[in-house]
C-alpha cells in the first residue's frame, strides 16, 4: 500500500498513522515521523510553495525508490503546503515493513529527501523581524550532509 498525499488543510497526523497501521495487519514494524512548524525565535508562520507538476510525481518516484531499496509493505507520504502556524504538521512519513530496520530507515531515507531534494521552497515570519518578517529557509549544511549519505 502507497499512500502520498500533498495537503493544503491543517492535519491530524493520527488520523492518517491510524488506519495505515491498520491496513497492515501482517506487519512486524510501522515506524512514524511528524514534522511540526516549530514556534522559537519569534516564527509567526512558515510558508511552503512548491512546483506543482513536478511535486506529487516526484513524491510518488521518491516512493518507488524506497520501495526498491527496503522490504516494505506501505509507505504513507503527506506534506502541506501553504501557509502554516507553529504547531501545525508540516510532513507526516510513516512506513510499514516485516522488521523494524527498514521501517526506520525508510522514514530517515524519504525525510532527508524530502528535507534537501525536493520540490518545496519554504519562508518564514518573524515577529520581530524590522522588513515585514519573511525570510527564505535553505537546507543546512547538515541537511545536504544527511541527504548525502544515502548515495
Amino acid at each position: 500500500m502507497r499512500d502520498i498525499r500533498l495537503l493544503t488543510e491543517p492535519f491530524n497526523p493520527g488520523m492518517l498513522i491510524g488506519p495505515f497501521t491498520n491496513a497492515h495487519p501482517e506487519l512486524g514494524a510501522v515506524c512514524s515521523f511528524v514534522g511540526e512548524v516549530r514556534g522559537e525565535n519569534d516564527v509567526e508562520a512558515l510558508e511552503l510553495t512548491h512546483y506543482e507538476p513536478l511535486t506529487l510525481p516526484g513524491m510518488h518516484e521518491l516512493a518507488d525508490r524506497a520501495f526498491a531499496r527496503f522490504d516494505l509493505m506501505g509507505l504513507l507520504m503527506a506534506h502541506r503546503i501553504g501557509v502554516l502556524r507553529p504547531r501545525e504538521p508540516i510532513v507526516c512519513v510513516s512506513a510499514a515493513a516485516a522488521h523494524r530496520r527498514d521501517a526506520i530507515d525508510t522514514v530517515d531515507f524519504c525525510m532527508d529527501h524530502l528535507k534537501s531534494a525536493a520540490w518545496f521552497w519554504k519562508r518564514e515570519k518573524r515577529g520581530s523581524s524590522p522588513d515585514g518578517g519573511w525570510h527564505w529557509i535553505e537546507p543546512r549544511a547538515e541537511d545536504h550532509a544527511d541527504l548525502a549519505r544515502w548515495k
